[in-house]
């Protein structure tokens, strides 16, 4: 729903989109699309995924038009050709990992956007590797994002506690405050292996795919780039939508 509302989290990806450089475009590497091996989208035009069910109609009347990028998507291919084979494929679009982002941070849809598949087969080595060898396309132009959540477990949700800013379990907390202590400290290493941080961070992690993100923006990320946190705020008691911005 933050696709179509107006609140903190929707105003504070507003806020970043008018104060980044405008990217030539825009790779989202999105927990909503696993795939066999690594896949990127190189459609001219891809189309708006609503993959989701049960929501209010107005989420499943979006639509974000953004273009796409056959030539970004070729750059992308040859920047990973030889540790990580790429699949071009236009069998996907924008899904809602994507679209309900980057309407509030670019509304008017006018830069090409694809996405980079989640390999559901790969590690955590695997995906913050990838992350290293884009990297020196952010220095022309491109700007990544990595979208899922640090701590995400539908499970534990309290659906009734929904509107209670702020509220999270305990374990929440720590894994989310543990998470962004390691981020800060660049101890990467503990973060790709995150099955070996304890307790509070299995249970953040139940859903892989919608932490994984997290280990490309890292892999992307310059060793003079101090993070900056936002949205750092709990939902529900088991989901956060901490978010990191480098550069």
């Amino acid at each position: 729903m933050n696709a179509i509302e107006r609140n903190s989290f929707s105003e504070s990806w507003r806020t970043l989109g008018e104060a980044l450089p405008h990217p030539r475009a825009v790779v989202c590497i999105s927990a909503h699309w696993l795939t066999r091996g690594t896949q990127v989208t190189s459609n001219t035009k891809p189309k708006t995924i609503h993959d989701f069910g049960g929501f209010p109609q107005a989420l499943y009347q979006v639509e974000y038009p953004a273009p796409g990028s056959p030539a970004v998507a070729e750059e992308i291919k040859a920047a990973l050709a030889e540790h990580t084979p790429v699949t071009l494929t236009e069998d996907w679009g924008l899904d809602h990992g994507t679209w309900s982002i980057l309407r509030h941070i670019h509304p008017a849809a006018d830069v090409p956007v694809l996405q980079l598949s989640i390999d559901s087969s790969a590690s955590g080595e695997t995906f913050f590797r990838i992350g290293e060898q884009l990297r020196p396309l952010r220095d022309k132009g491109i700007l990544f994002v990595g979208s899922g959540n640090i701590v995400h477990n539908l499970r534990l949700v309290d659906w009734n506690r929904l509107n209670d800013k702020g509220y999270a379990h305990d374990w929440a907390r720590e894994a989310d405050a543990l998470a962004q202590k390691l981020i800060r400290e660049r101890d990467y290493a503990k973060l790709i292996q995150w099955t070996a941080l304890g307790k509070s961070m299995e249970l953040a992690v139940n859903s892989a795919e919608h932490y994984v993100p997290l280990l490309y923006i890292l892999g992307l990320s310059h060793a003079d780039e101090k993070p900056l946190f936002f949205n750092a705020e709990a939902v529900g008691g088991a989901l956060t939508m901490t978010s990191v911005r480098f550069g």
